[in-house]
């Protein structure tokens, strides 16, 4: 009887210990955004998080597909798995649905949903999140978020930088330039980008410049074309208003997408052909 009580109570640690085992653990280095908690029983299979990056949120759909909208800013990638051990696990109608109670509860709105997707939009604490929601009748699902900001500029530009790219190519690619997404208007960080040009012509009296905008491979052609015409005319007027630069001196030309330096397939790649150049006449 002894022996058998051993056993059994064997038998119970061995299986005890097998469930926990079996039960996954958060990759490493994960943990739920700040904004929400997770469905009950999951577990973060893999995150990524990056300081400056950008996501396109489905905002609507209509005959061609879905309409999107890109937001820029810090991103949070976060992807849950149910436990194997499960015995239920939640449609994705009710993953969709637990998230639009949450968000609507602090104040969010649903931008966009339909079955396994949704967009929402919070302002919270004075900042603004973009939330994109995806659901699999696996019940699988995955977050990415993005606190809207702008990006922290780390490359300065410089007016002798430009000036020896200008000699040895004719050419200088200036990209401490920034503009509102899908517009022409200039941040105010570009101040001192745009100082440096200014730096340049004002050390050259002789030296005309093309002032040419370029864009990425995302969206229309032709609208990119008219984009990139409009940033470069404002380049222009900025350095004509605020730098005394003599109009006679500069013209402006957009290039829209027909000139990329990088693939348009990664986000490195766009944000290197979304700039402005100086071309020498």
């Amino acid at each position: 009887m002894k022996k058998l009580l051993i056993v059994l109570v064997g038998v119970a640690c061995l299986a005890l210990s097998w469930g926990t085992a079996a039960l996954q653990k958060d990759a490493t280095g994960c943990k739920d955004h700040p904004l929400f908690t997770r469905m009950p029983t999951y577990w973060i299979h893999h995150c990524d998080e990056r300081q400056f990056d950008a996501h396109d949120f489905v905002v609507g759909k209509d005959k061609k597909g879905f309409i999107t909208q890109r937001v820029e800013g810090h991103l949070w990638k976060i992807t849950y798995y149910p436990q194997a051990t499960a015995t239920q696990k939640p449609s994705d109608l009710q993953i969709i649905r637990n998230y639009e109670n949450a968000v609507q509860k602090i104040g969010g709105t649903v931008v966009w949903s339909d079955k396994g997707r949704a967009t929402f939009k919070i302002i919270n604490a004075g900042k603004e999140f973009w939330v994109d929601l995806g659901a699999e009748f696996t019940g699988k699902y995955s977050l990415a978020i993005i606190q809207k900001e702008g990006m922290a500029q780390d490359v300065q530009a410089s007016a002798e930088v430009f000036r020896n790219d200008i000699r040895s190519t004719g050419h200088a690619a200036v990209y401490g330039i920034l503009f509102d997404t899908d517009s022409a208007a200039i941040k105010p960080e570009s101040a001192q980008a745009i100082g440096e040009i200014a730096k340049l012509l004002q050390a050259d009296p002789g030296l005309r410049i093309f002032v040419v905008g370029h864009t990425d491979g995302t969206g229309s052609v032709d609208h990119n074309v008219q984009l990139s015409l409009a940033r470069a005319q404002s380049v222009k007027q900025a350095l004509i208003k605020e730098h005394g630069i003599a109009p006679d001196r500069l013209k402006a030309f957009g290039c829209g997408p027909y000139a990329p330096v990088a693939s348009n397939a990664s986000e490195e790649g766009r944000a290197k052909n979304r700039r402005v150049e100086l071309v020498q006449q």
